[in-house]
């Protein structure tokens, strides 16, 4: 089938595939699309996605879930033409460091195979699919910010390499498939991403700092705390993801996702700590192998082509993310024999 130049068909229900659909940012775009009126299959290994992410959609008889594993073989019943898949939103892997190098091999596997299973998926159904990149493809940036057109400086050998060559070779294999005129396709590269959903377990800096600001622990600062990040409310990148996959794009291209207002490790901590309220003390541990010293997106495509940028401010988005860590149910510390290393999403 050759999908050169083809646009999905507007007028007709949207019946979407979100893999990792039970994760922080899943679940977050299934609530999305759900609320816009489309169908949406939800598929999850629950590898790091939670069950009670999704719970509250049990009764939504436009929802349907399924425990999945995206590297394995799909079943028959989602293939070909007996499901109507317009969309497929493909976000599963695990995105924290914690998490992805528990299992590098599944984590390799999970942006090769179960990106490969996705754009057959695509392929056969007819779907134009999203995937998902990552801020990790640009590694630890000699170029600031980073602009898609920079082809990163990326250690192919260290502890993080199988998150950030994996969704490097995901993008090498949706990028073959345009050119195949094998499917539709869109990238996003997704930077820090933070809100409600966050798993206090996930090694994410924002969630670390939060978690332990809260419990009245030492808040830990990797490094000097002069390291940089931009970070994006979750809301916001939704509304980037659903208008880049709605987007009629002039040539194939990876999008940056993300906040462009820098901030050092350190004056995050420093937020945090006035928001909370908290006597927590700041530690400093050493640095961890190939941890991007800084990190702020060029979103000048975004702009340009979605017409696209983050509305909520810091502090807002914080808030709400303080305020989901509160319950005790969404707040367990995390402990680990090895140092944490801040994620990018």
């Amino acid at each position: 089938m050759n999908f050169e130049g083809k646009s999905v068909k507007r007028g007709t229900e949207k019946v979407a595939l979100v893999s990792g659909g039970a994760g922080f940012i899943g679940s977050h775009l299934c609530d999305r699309l759900i609320g816009e009126g489309a169908r949406v299959v939800c598929l999850d290994s629950f590898t790091t996605g939670r069950p009670s992410n999704i719970e509250h959609l049990e009764r939504e008889s436009r929802f349907e879930f399924l425990e999945w594993d995206v590297i394995d073989q799909l079943p028959q019943w989602m293939r070909g033409k007996r499901i109507a898949f317009t969309h497929i939103y493909h976000l599963a892997c695990a995105a924290s460091p914690p998490h992805y190098q528990a299992d590098p091999e599944h984590t390799m596997l999970t942006n090769v195979m179960g990106t490969r299973n996705m754009l057959r998926l695509a392929e056969e159904t007819g779907a134009r699919l999203l995937l998902t990149s990552t801020s990790e493809v640009y590694g630890d940036p000699e170029v600031h910010p980073q602009h898609e057109e920079y082809r990163g400086w990326v250690s192919c050998t260290g502890p993080r390499a199988c998150y950030d060559e994996g969704k490097r070779a995901a993008e090498t294999l949706v990028f073959d498939f345009i050119r195949g005129r094998r499917c539709d396709a869109r990238v996003a590269r997704i930077f820090n991403t933070f809100g409600p959903r966050m798993r206090c377990d996930d090694g994410r800096v924002i969630s670390n700092v939060v978690c332990q600001a809260l419990a009245g622990e030492d808040i830990t600062i990797y490094g000097n705390g002069s390291q940089t990040r931009s970070f994006c409310f979750v809301d916001d990148l939704l509304e980037g993801l659903v208008r880049l996959m709605d987007s009629e794009l002039p040539t194939p291209m990876a999008i940056n996702l993300g906040n462009p207002n820098e901030l050092t490790i350190r004056e995050l901590v420093d937020i945090v700590i006035a928001m909370t309220g908290s006597a927590s003390r700041i530690v400093q541990l050493d640095l961890p192998e190939d941890d991007p010293k800084r990190r702020k997106p060029d979103i000048g495509r975004a702009r340009q082509h979605l017409g696209w940028s983050p509305g909520v401010d810091l502090r807002e988005g914080l808030r709400a993310t303080i305020e989901w860590f509160t319950d005790p149910r969404n707040r367990s510390l995390p402990q680990y024999e090895e140092p944490l290393i801040a994620a990018a999403e």
